[in-house]
């Protein structure tokens, strides 16, 4: 990597180690992407359509992801 791409990837790696809500920003983006593939491939839509669909549900789940992580780190993880 160049001196450039290592600084982008350890300055991303230092905001997302730390932040509950980007790494809730990292996975509602892969969701995202796998609900419209699995959505478009299982009913034939477009990807336009899948996206619609696939939006919600991702959504909702990574609501559920973060404070599930805030849970996580702030009762079982301190022991």
């Amino acid at each position: 990597m160049t001196e450039f791409t290592t600084g982008i990837w350890n300055t991303f790696r230092n905001i997302a180690g730390t932040s509950s809500v980007a790494l809730a920003l990292i996975f509602f983006c892969g969701h995202v992407l796998i609900a419209m593939t699995v959505v478009s491939i299982m009913t034939g839509a477009s990807l336009w359509e899948a996206g619609a669909v696939a939006l919600v549900e991702p959504a909702v789940n990574s609501v559920w992801f973060y404070v599930l992580h805030k849970f996580w780190t702030s009762t079982i993880n301190k022991s």
